[in-house]
């Protein structure tokens, strides 16, 4: 025997009119009552009342049909280099806070640090129709590739500087967090260092040399050069770098400044296996302030990455794009310089 099927119980769940026959009231009045742009057309009384039908049916708007009729999916895709890196966290955690208030879901994408699967990524997002895209991983041969993104969605640059492009970018100020630790270093009567480089395709790690040699070259202090830089910045790179000082220079410097924390803790192995003290025979400080760094030993003297901060002022700007407003503009936090137990004051003779 055929039977008509409840449309409560069919496997797309319970409609708009399943609420309307619930409650009495047309099918377009339950869709203003549950669309919260046009919720203020219907009186307080009825909007309760459709509220609680839905709620007891278990309705669920339909995302893709709600999409046709707004243009919007309510995502956002956050691009970032490396999921693994420690110093992400805390920016996708900035991210996510803000968008949940617009009731927005982040997309999260990784390119391990590869330009061509950035841009495959932005298109294959692009083609899912995104509302807007953040982008973590920027390098300093993504710059057209994000300008095209730019001219199709609302599209920021965030936690990686990227210079010379019109999208907003959402930063720190890394030439100023290189010229606090060159400070640091001159004031502790530091007279030879060096720099342990990370890769040179992103600007914060060339922003943070700058700032650094400019102090060090106003404070008359010498700085050596590994010619080399870390190939990605990690434990492994920070070692080998630190290693091919040991191997090359004729002289060793009394602090050295690893352009990243990951790095910095590598060159304290590489330290350590040459059975040279820190901070006693050299001082070392990192870059980022990552988790648990306050907790070697000794704890790392490093420069405060406001990652939170980062991502919820990129989402922000995001959500002002993408809600139409003109002249939104950079956004450049300040670093914070954290002195701690593995740099010290030189004294009057070399250790």
């Amino acid at each position: 025997m055929h039977t008509t099927p409840n449309r409560t119980q069919t496997r797309f769940g319970p409609t708009l009119a399943d609420i309307a026959d619930d409650v009495g009231l047309s099918s377009s009045t339950v869709s203003r009552a549950l669309d919260p742009r046009r919720s203020l057309m219907v009186n307080t009384k009825t909007r309760e009342l459709i509220a609680e039908a839905a709620e007891r049916l278990g309705y669920r708007p339909h995302l893709p049909a709600r999409s046709l009729m707004t243009g919007r999916t309510q995502t956002i895709v956050v691009i970032a280099a490396d999921l693994g890196n420690p110093w992400v966290t805390p920016i996708l955690h900035g991210v996510a806070s803000r968008v949940a208030v617009d009731g927005i879901v982040p997309i999260i994408a990784e390119t391990n640090n590869d330009s061509h699967v950035l841009a495959e990524l932005i298109n294959h997002m692009l083609a899912r129709g995104v509302d807007a895209i953040i982008i973590l991983a920027a390098q300093r041969q993504d710059a057209e590739v994000i300008e095209s993104a730019g001219r199709i969605v609302p599209t920021v640059v965030a936690a990686r500087n990227l210079l010379g492009v019109s999208v907003p970018v959402v930063t720190h100020d890394d030439r100023r967090g290189g010229e606090m630790v060159a400070e640091h270093f001159a004031d502790l009567g530091h007279k030879l260092v060096v720099q342990l480089l990370g890769p040179s395709d992103v600007m914060n790690f060339l922003l943070r040399s700058e700032g650094f040699s400019t102090v060090v070259k106003r404070r008359r202090v010498r700085q050596l050069s590994i010619r080399d830089e870390a190939v990605q910045p990690t434990l492994e790179e920070g070692s080998r770098l630190m290693t091919k000082l040991f191997d090359s220079a004729s002289e060793l410097p009394t602090a050295v400044f690893a352009h990243n924390d990951a790095m910095a803790i590598g060159a304290m192995a590489a330290i350590r296996e040459h059975g040279l003290g820190i901070p006693e025979d050299i001082s070392v400080s990192g870059y980022n302030d990552m988790p648990l760094t306050e907790f070697l030993a000794p704890s790392l003297t490093t420069v405060h990455y406001p990652g939170w901060e980062v991502g919820h002022a990129a989402a922000e700007v995001a959500l002002r794009l993408l809600a139409g407003e003109q002249g939104v503009e950079s956004v450049c936090l300040d670093p914070v310089f954290i002195p701690r137990g593995s740099t010290r004051q030189m004294g009057d003779q070399r250790r």
